[in-house]
């Protein structure tokens, strides 16, 4: 807390007025960090790019591009939280469920897309997210194109429903 304080230039009481503990505003940081970067960005801009269901899917692939291809990347906070926090701590859950919600927004583009097995398709789909996010990072900043190569492969091959 002391080294947030310093870095921010905020009273420690402040601080401490809003977020009781370190783990209270990690929290606060995750539910923000969904409303601008997995509502406000991934969702709204997939949906703004395309009407097309399938082509929502990849658009994700495009956005990841020119994400990684920013300065100022530093892969996905959820991801960063979960590994750096203690298995099952409230942070950790709490970043496991913030990426459970992006697989639900998944899910609902499975579903709009006409994909079998909806709940499979969003783990696999974000897999395949996750592990370019992870290669991005390493310093692999074409992992987005990598990535869209394999998606279009799923999702060719993904069983459809049937009307």
């Amino acid at each position: 807390m002391d080294t947030i304080v310093a870095d921010s230039g905020c009273a420690k009481a402040s601080l401490y007025n809003n977020f009781a503990s370190k783990e209270a505003l990690a929290l606060a940081f995750l539910e923000e960090r969904e409303l601008v970067w997995t509502r406000g960005w991934l969702e709204e801009e997939v949906r703004r790019r395309t009407s097309d269901p399938e082509a929502r899917l990849l658009a994700i692939f495009e956005l990841f591009g020119e994400w990684f291809s920013k300065k100022a990347f530093e892969g996905c906070s959820f991801i960063n939280v979960l590994l750096e926090s203690e298995f099952n701590s409230p942070v950790h859950r709490a970043a496991s469920r913030h990426l459970a919600n992006i697989r639900s927004i998944l899910r609902g583009f499975a579903i709009d897309a006409g994909l079998e097995d909806s709940d499979g398709f969003a783990q696999s789909w974000h897999i395949l997210m996750k592990g370019s996010i992870v290669a991005a990072y390493e310093g692999n900043r074409n992992a987005a194109e990598d990535a869209i190569k394999a998606a279009r492969l799923v999702l060719a091959n993904w069983p459809r429903r049937h009307p």
